[in-house]
């Protein structure tokens, strides 16, 4: 059975935030929203839109190296290191390049980055960018990585948001929960109301996507 999906523009109406109502389940919880980012990830258009008004919140304000890509967001970064080099920038970023990298996860879910990978984090200052902040568990994952590569973490964003900070980072977004959706919920699966109520799980998602339960 498909799940219905519904669409939000954003005020600018340039990006649109499609989400589901039901019972889904991810890794880390159970959430009552599945929110689908998949075009803004993968159509230029989109991502480079997404990437313009991530980037005007770091233009001219911060030194950013590195830009480390969370959950498939490549693309919106490789576009963000184009917007932030252009004109204006490149007298806050002493190498005049950003690089997009995205890390490597071990079967323990452990954050790695190869030996030659290593430099493009240690000693720089790096944006962590996520599709999908809800948890703030994959995020944190990758604070840590980067402290330990010794990488030093520059802020924080991402697409769609439920929280306002991760670990004392404030979260930047083009999306927030809040302004969208109300009654948006994420818990862990022993206090999922909607498990408590009996009601199944109509999918399971994570960053690749849904897969529905028939």
């Amino acid at each position: 059975m498909a799940i219905e999906m519904k669409e939000y523009p954003n005020p600018n109406g340039s990006i649109k935030l499609r989400v589901a109502k039901g019972h889904f389940a991810t890794s880390h919880s159970h959430i009552n929203y599945y929110v689908d980012l998949t075009f803004t990830k993968h159509r230029l258009s989109e991502a480079k839109e997404a990437a313009r008004m991530l980037a005007a919140k770091y233009r001219n304000s911060m030194i950013i190296d590195t830009i480390l890509c969370l959950d498939g967001t490549e693309v919106v970064g490789a576009c963000m290191a184009s917007d932030l080099t252009k004109n204006g920038f490149q007298s806050i970023n002493l190498h005049n390049t950003i690089y997009v990298v995205t890390p490597e996860h071990t079967t323990g879910s452990q954050l790695l980055f190869r030996d030659n990978i290593q430099p493009m984090i240690r000693g720089k200052h790096i944006l962590i960018l996520a599709a999908s902040i809800t948890t703030g568990y994959t995020v944190q994952g990758g604070i840590e990585a980067i402290e330990y590569y010794g990488g030093e973490v520059a802020g924080v964003c991402s697409i769609f948001s439920n929280t306002d900070s991760v670990s004392g980072y404030p979260v930047n977004s083009v999306f927030r929960a809040r302004d969208y959706m109300h009654d948006y919920n994420s818990t862990s699966y022993h206090e999922c109301p909607l498990c408590k109520a009996g009601v199944k799980v109509d999918a399971m998602v994570n960053t690749f996507g849904i897969s529905h339960f028939d």
